[in-house]
Protein backbone atom coordinates (compact mmCIF):
# COMPACT_ATOMS: atom_id res chain seq x y z
CA UNK A 1 0.00 0.00 0.00
CA UNK A 2 1.41 3.51 -0.65
CA UNK A 3 2.24 5.12 3.01
CA UNK A 4 0.19 8.19 3.30
CA UNK A 5 1.79 11.31 4.25
CA UNK A 6 0.55 13.89 6.66
CA UNK A 7 0.36 16.12 3.56
CA UNK A 8 -0.82 14.18 0.92
CA UNK A 9 -3.75 13.15 3.08
CA UNK A 10 -4.56 16.53 4.26
CA UNK A 11 -4.91 17.32 0.68
CA UNK A 12 -7.46 14.03 -0.11
CA UNK A 13 -9.42 15.25 3.08
CA UNK A 14 -9.66 18.45 1.08
CA UNK A 15 -11.12 17.15 -1.27
CA UNK A 16 -13.05 15.05 0.61
CA UNK A 17 -14.52 18.45 2.04
CA UNK A 18 -15.47 19.57 -1.23
CA UNK A 19 -17.84 16.82 -1.57
CA UNK A 20 -19.04 17.50 1.38
CA UNK A 21 -19.46 21.00 0.88
CA UNK A 22 -21.31 20.26 -1.83
CA UNK A 23 -23.89 18.92 0.11
CA UNK A 24 -23.45 15.17 -1.42
CA UNK A 25 -25.54 12.86 1.05
CA UNK A 26 -27.03 9.31 -0.21
CA UNK A 27 -28.61 6.32 0.64
CA UNK A 28 -27.25 3.41 2.58
CA UNK A 29 -28.40 0.16 4.65
CA UNK A 30 -30.03 3.07 6.99
CA UNK A 31 -32.14 5.68 4.45
CA UNK A 32 -33.20 6.11 1.50
CA UNK A 33 -32.67 8.92 -0.79
CA UNK A 34 -32.38 9.31 -4.31
CA UNK A 35 -29.44 10.83 -5.77
CA UNK A 36 -30.16 14.64 -7.19
CA UNK A 37 -29.83 14.82 -11.50
CA UNK A 38 -26.69 17.63 -10.97
CA UNK A 39 -24.47 14.99 -9.03
CA UNK A 40 -24.30 12.25 -11.78
CA UNK A 41 -21.14 11.96 -13.82
CA UNK A 42 -20.70 11.30 -16.89
CA UNK A 43 -20.20 7.33 -18.54
CA UNK A 44 -16.99 6.26 -18.32
CA UNK A 45 -14.67 6.10 -21.34
CA UNK A 46 -14.63 2.60 -21.79
CA UNK A 47 -18.27 2.77 -21.55
CA UNK A 48 -20.62 3.31 -24.36
CA UNK A 49 -23.81 6.16 -23.63
CA UNK A 50 -26.06 3.41 -23.05
CA UNK A 51 -24.04 2.11 -19.85
CA UNK A 52 -23.27 -1.25 -21.77
CA UNK A 53 -19.55 -2.02 -21.89
CA UNK A 54 -17.86 -0.97 -24.96
CA UNK A 55 -15.94 -3.57 -27.44
CA UNK A 56 -12.40 -2.76 -25.77
CA UNK A 57 -13.60 -3.17 -22.37
CA UNK A 58 -11.85 -6.10 -20.35
CA UNK A 59 -14.75 -9.14 -19.50
CA UNK A 60 -15.47 -8.52 -15.84
CA UNK A 61 -14.84 -11.53 -13.54
CA UNK A 62 -17.32 -14.38 -12.53
CA UNK A 63 -18.50 -16.19 -9.06
CA UNK A 64 -16.01 -18.41 -8.14
CA UNK A 65 -16.16 -21.24 -5.08
CA UNK A 66 -13.50 -21.01 -1.95
CA UNK A 67 -12.87 -24.13 -1.09
CA UNK A 68 -12.56 -24.69 2.87
CA UNK A 69 -14.58 -21.15 3.41
CA UNK A 70 -18.49 -21.36 4.41
CA UNK A 71 -21.59 -20.72 2.77
CA UNK A 72 -21.77 -17.36 4.13
CA UNK A 73 -18.45 -15.96 4.60
CA UNK A 74 -17.59 -13.10 7.40
CA UNK A 75 -13.60 -12.94 7.31
CA UNK A 76 -10.97 -14.24 5.31
CA UNK A 77 -7.53 -16.00 7.04
CA UNK A 78 -6.57 -14.41 9.83
CA UNK A 79 -2.41 -15.29 8.82
CA UNK A 80 -2.77 -12.72 6.06
CA UNK A 81 -1.79 -9.22 6.56
CA UNK A 82 -4.76 -7.92 4.55
CA UNK A 83 -8.01 -6.66 5.00
CA UNK A 84 -11.41 -6.30 2.53
CA UNK A 85 -13.14 -2.55 2.51
CA UNK A 86 -16.66 -3.45 1.29
CA UNK A 87 -19.13 -1.04 0.49
CA UNK A 88 -22.27 -1.09 0.19
CA UNK A 89 -23.50 0.69 -3.81
CA UNK A 90 -25.72 3.49 -3.69
CA UNK A 91 -26.12 7.30 -2.98
CA UNK A 92 -24.70 10.30 -4.79
CA UNK A 93 -22.32 8.80 -7.75
CA UNK A 94 -20.10 12.06 -6.57
CA UNK A 95 -19.38 10.55 -3.23
CA UNK A 96 -18.68 6.94 -4.55
CA UNK A 97 -16.32 8.75 -7.46
CA UNK A 98 -14.38 10.16 -4.55
CA UNK A 99 -14.02 7.48 -2.53
CA UNK A 100 -13.15 5.02 -5.69
CA UNK A 101 -10.03 7.83 -6.60
CA UNK A 102 -8.77 8.57 -2.93
CA UNK A 103 -8.53 4.05 -2.66
CA UNK A 104 -6.85 4.30 -5.77
CA UNK A 105 -4.42 7.54 -5.02
CA UNK A 106 -3.42 5.74 -1.53
CA UNK A 107 -2.97 2.05 -2.86
CA UNK A 108 -5.94 0.48 -1.74
CA UNK A 109 -8.38 -1.85 -3.21
CA UNK A 110 -12.31 -2.21 -2.38
CA UNK A 111 -14.73 -4.54 -2.61
CA UNK A 112 -17.97 -2.39 -4.08
CA UNK A 113 -21.80 -4.71 -3.63
CA UNK A 114 -24.16 -2.14 -5.79
CA UNK A 115 -27.91 -2.01 -5.46
CA UNK A 116 -29.31 -2.68 -9.45
CA UNK A 117 -31.70 0.73 -9.25
CA UNK A 118 -28.38 2.63 -8.47
CA UNK A 119 -26.83 0.97 -11.67
CA UNK A 120 -30.44 1.98 -13.49
CA UNK A 121 -29.52 5.50 -12.70
CA UNK A 122 -25.56 5.71 -12.97
CA UNK A 123 -24.97 2.66 -15.56
CA UNK A 124 -21.30 4.16 -16.06
CA UNK A 125 -19.81 3.03 -11.87
CA UNK A 126 -19.91 -0.58 -12.85
CA UNK A 127 -17.41 -0.12 -15.31
CA UNK A 128 -15.30 2.66 -13.21
CA UNK A 129 -15.25 0.11 -10.66
CA UNK A 130 -13.52 -2.54 -12.52
CA UNK A 131 -11.65 -0.29 -14.46
CA UNK A 132 -10.18 0.85 -10.95
CA UNK A 133 -9.13 -2.58 -10.22
CA UNK A 134 -12.03 -3.43 -7.20
CA UNK A 135 -14.60 -6.41 -7.30
CA UNK A 136 -18.13 -5.41 -7.94
CA UNK A 137 -21.21 -7.83 -6.54
CA UNK A 138 -25.02 -7.83 -6.45
CA UNK A 139 -26.28 -5.91 -3.65
CA UNK A 140 -30.12 -6.82 -4.82
CA UNK A 141 -32.02 -4.94 -7.10
CA UNK A 142 -34.04 -2.47 -4.63
CA UNK A 143 -32.07 -2.88 -1.20
CA UNK A 144 -35.42 -3.52 0.74
CA UNK A 145 -35.29 -6.24 3.15
CA UNK A 146 -35.05 -9.44 1.41
CA UNK A 147 -34.60 -12.14 4.09
CA UNK A 148 -38.59 -10.85 5.06
CA UNK A 149 -39.63 -11.29 1.29
CA UNK A 150 -41.52 -14.59 -0.19
CA UNK A 151 -39.69 -16.83 -2.19
CA UNK A 152 -40.46 -15.60 -5.89
CA UNK A 153 -40.00 -11.69 -4.26
CA UNK A 154 -36.21 -12.30 -3.05
CA UNK A 155 -35.42 -14.50 -6.37
CA UNK A 156 -35.92 -11.58 -8.37
CA UNK A 157 -34.40 -8.85 -5.88
CA UNK A 158 -31.12 -10.87 -6.49
CA UNK A 159 -31.72 -12.09 -10.49
CA UNK A 160 -32.56 -8.76 -11.49
CA UNK A 161 -29.61 -7.28 -9.91
CA UNK A 162 -27.51 -10.03 -11.53
CA UNK A 163 -28.93 -9.19 -14.73
CA UNK A 164 -28.44 -5.79 -15.03
CA UNK A 165 -24.62 -6.34 -13.85
CA UNK A 166 -24.08 -8.60 -16.48
CA UNK A 167 -25.80 -6.09 -19.12
CA UNK A 168 -23.49 -3.57 -17.83
CA UNK A 169 -20.08 -5.58 -17.56
CA UNK A 170 -20.41 -9.10 -19.08
CA UNK A 171 -20.84 -10.75 -15.03
CA UNK A 172 -23.37 -11.60 -12.77
CA UNK A 173 -20.65 -9.62 -10.09
CA UNK A 174 -18.18 -11.88 -8.16
CA UNK A 175 -19.83 -11.46 -4.97
CA UNK A 176 -23.43 -11.38 -3.13
CA UNK A 177 -24.63 -9.97 0.17
CA UNK A 178 -28.49 -9.32 1.27
CA UNK A 179 -29.49 -6.15 1.77
CA UNK A 180 -30.58 -5.30 5.04
CA UNK A 181 -29.33 -7.95 6.95
CA UNK A 182 -25.75 -8.74 7.62
CA UNK A 183 -26.43 -12.66 6.94
CA UNK A 184 -28.81 -14.19 4.48
CA UNK A 185 -31.38 -16.65 5.73
CA UNK A 186 -31.62 -20.05 4.48
CA UNK A 187 -33.63 -19.13 1.78
CA UNK A 188 -32.01 -16.19 0.52
CA UNK A 189 -28.50 -18.16 1.01
CA UNK A 190 -29.84 -21.37 -1.37
CA UNK A 191 -31.69 -18.43 -3.80
CA UNK A 192 -28.48 -16.72 -4.46
CA UNK A 193 -26.34 -19.81 -5.02
CA UNK A 194 -29.32 -20.90 -7.52
CA UNK A 195 -28.40 -17.41 -9.23
CA UNK A 196 -24.83 -18.12 -9.73
CA UNK A 197 -22.99 -16.64 -6.48
CA UNK A 198 -21.59 -19.90 -4.47
CA UNK A 199 -20.97 -17.70 -1.34
CA UNK A 200 -22.56 -14.95 0.43
CA UNK A 201 -20.70 -12.07 1.36
CA UNK A 202 -20.91 -11.20 5.42
CA UNK A 203 -18.66 -9.15 7.03
CA UNK A 204 -17.07 -9.51 11.11
CA UNK A 205 -16.38 -5.24 11.37
CA UNK A 206 -19.03 -2.85 10.90
CA UNK A 207 -18.12 0.61 10.44
CA UNK A 208 -21.60 2.13 11.13
CA UNK A 209 -21.05 4.55 8.66
CA UNK A 210 -24.58 5.31 7.82
CA UNK A 211 -25.44 6.19 11.54
CA UNK A 212 -23.36 9.21 10.28
CA UNK A 213 -21.49 9.20 13.91
CA UNK A 214 -18.54 11.72 11.78
CA UNK A 215 -15.25 10.64 10.06
CA UNK A 216 -13.05 10.15 13.00
CA UNK A 217 -15.43 7.67 14.98
CA UNK A 218 -16.14 6.17 11.51
CA UNK A 219 -12.39 5.52 11.79
CA UNK A 220 -12.69 4.41 15.41
CA UNK A 221 -15.00 1.49 15.03
CA UNK A 222 -13.16 0.35 12.53
CA UNK A 223 -9.53 0.53 14.48
CA UNK A 224 -11.56 -1.22 17.20
CA UNK A 225 -12.03 -4.27 15.41
CA UNK A 226 -10.11 -5.11 12.79
CA UNK A 227 -7.14 -7.64 12.28
CA UNK A 228 -5.99 -9.52 9.97
CA UNK A 229 -8.86 -11.04 7.43
CA UNK A 230 -11.19 -8.98 8.56
CA UNK A 231 -13.94 -8.10 6.19
CA UNK A 232 -15.58 -4.52 6.49
CA UNK A 233 -19.02 -2.68 5.94
CA UNK A 234 -18.81 0.59 5.01
CA UNK A 235 -21.09 2.48 2.20
CA UNK A 236 -20.86 4.59 -0.57
CA UNK A 237 -22.94 7.78 0.14
CA UNK A 238 -21.97 9.31 3.63
CA UNK A 239 -19.37 12.10 3.31
CA UNK A 240 -18.16 10.44 7.21
CA UNK A 241 -16.84 7.88 4.98
CA UNK A 242 -14.99 10.52 2.45
CA UNK A 243 -13.12 11.82 5.19
CA UNK A 244 -12.44 8.84 7.25
CA UNK A 245 -10.71 6.65 4.30
CA UNK A 246 -7.73 8.47 4.14
CA UNK A 247 -6.84 8.32 7.84
CA UNK A 248 -8.25 4.28 8.30
CA UNK A 249 -5.67 3.74 5.38
CA UNK A 250 -2.63 5.19 6.66
CA UNK A 251 -3.58 3.38 10.14
CA UNK A 252 -3.83 0.03 8.67
CA UNK A 253 -0.92 0.38 6.93
CA UNK A 254 0.55 1.69 10.68
CA UNK A 255 -0.26 -2.16 11.88
CA UNK A 256 0.75 -3.44 8.84
CA UNK A 257 -2.48 -4.63 6.88
CA UNK A 258 -3.40 -4.17 3.32
CA UNK A 259 -6.79 -2.96 1.71
CA UNK A 260 -7.65 -5.54 -1.22
CA UNK A 261 -10.56 -6.95 -2.68
CA UNK A 262 -12.01 -9.91 -1.01
CA UNK A 263 -11.06 -11.44 -4.29
CA UNK A 264 -7.34 -11.21 -3.07
CA UNK A 265 -8.28 -11.67 0.22
CA UNK A 266 -9.27 -15.33 -0.36
CA UNK A 267 -7.15 -16.15 -3.03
Amino acid sequence: MVRVTTTNRRGVLRAGAGIVAGGALAAGCGASQTAPSHARHTESPSATPSGRPSAGAHPAPAPRAYPGQPAQITHGPRTRPQVALTFHGQGDPGIAHSLLGTAEQLGARLTVLAVGTWLDEHPDIARRILDGGHDLGNHTQRHISIDTMAEADARKEITDCADRLKRLTGSIGTWFRPSRSPTASPLVARLARAAGYPHVLSYDVDSLDYTRPGAAAVTRNVLAQVRGGSVVSLHFGYPDTVAALPDLLHELDRRGLRAVTTTELLS
